[in-house]
């Protein structure tokens, strides 16, 4: 009993090994609410927490030292809530990235030695890939690109912004692909059930837009035809018309810059467009045929070698 409320002056009242509430001793927290907070009976210990007063390490820095069984803690805040920290287990996701990058390390790297040798040195990628951000959407695993194959971007909804946008880091990806490494081949990628084409499809217009719909709205020419060609079909069925003919419509804006459409009026570089649908698993490819005119980004652009992989 005496070990028992020595603990308790300290701060510390064991009720269960399963969780742990941390308090900051602190001038705005005078000991008494402290005491308060850990006496018998209250919420907290009701609850199974342990209660542990910590000292602060400097005004408005502190750190809570947590109990080593703690799966979960919560902090005293100043506001007076408490802030539960959920358990998340780093430790075994990383564990589980190590043993993914030793086995590519044996499987591949070592195996493939001077391949990966050589593309330390150099890159000579035969594609440029336009993908977007989901994690369901790897252009490596589903087109089994190898390292030094394809130079690829990602971003939301796979999008290609006209030049009237101004700078992005995927006009900068564009750029040093086609002008630096000398690409010859532009694939850009939709998919199925795209957040990024339904946010599109879904927004209204107005000055206060997030982040994501300020991106998304690159997509606005892909939007109005889709809505008045497709205005007929339920709204899913609308967002899946608009993931392919927002592939187009990015295709059609890389013709709009001059060191793209010369390198295609010449033939030294061909641009694709691709959709992935994950809830099939198939996959469409097509690619353009751009005519020749005033280079303005005004030439019709015609479809060729459409095909379908199931």
């Amino acid at each position: 009993m005496t070990m028992m409320l020595r603990r308790i002056r300290n701060g510390v009242l064991p009720v269960s090994p399963s969780k742990t509430i941390s308090a900051e001793k602190s001038p705005s927290y005078p000991s008494g609410l402290i005491s308060k907070l850990i006496r018998p009976g209250s919420a907290a210990v009701s609850e199974g927490h342990h209660v542990q007063e910590t000292d602060p390490i400097s005004p408005g820095f502190r750190f809570a030292r947590k109990s080593a069984m703690s799966s979960s803690a919560a902090s005293l805040e100043p506001s007076g809530r408490f802030a539960t920290e959920p358990a998340v287990d780093n430790e075994s996701l990383f564990d589980d990235l190590k043993r993914r990058f030793l086995r590519f390390k044996r499987n591949n790297y070592l195996k493939e030695s001077e391949r990966y040798q050589a593309l330390a040195r150099t890159q000579n990628p035969k594609f440029m890939v336009v993908a977007c951000v989901d994690s369901r959407v790897c252009p490596s695993n589903i087109l089994g690109f190898q390292p030094g194959e394809a130079f690829m971007v990602r971003n939301m909804a796979n999008l290609v912004p006209p030049p009237e946008q101004g700078p992005s880091e995927t006009l900068a990806a564009l750029e040093y692909a086609i002008k630096t490494l000398g690409i010859e081949n532009i694939l850009v990628v939709g998919h199925s059930c795209c957040a990024g084409i339904k946010t599109l499809m879904s927004m209204e217009d107005s000055p206060n837009l997030s982040f994501v719909e300020k991106w998304v709205v690159t997509g606005k020419s892909a939007r109005l035809s889709s809505k008045s060609s497709a205005s007929h079909l339920p709204f899913n069925r609308q967002c899946k018309y608009c993931e392919k003919e927002s592939v187009s419509h990015s295709m059609r804006n890389l013709t709009m810059y001059p060191w793209i459409a010369e390198r295609v009026e010449d033939e030294r570089l061909a641009i694709h467009g691709g959709y992935y649908d994950f809830v099939s698993c198939t996959f469409e490819k097509w690619t353009l045929a751009v005519g020749r005119g005033d280079g303005a980004g005004a030439d019709p652009i015609l479809i060729k070698d459409r095909q379908f992989w199931s």
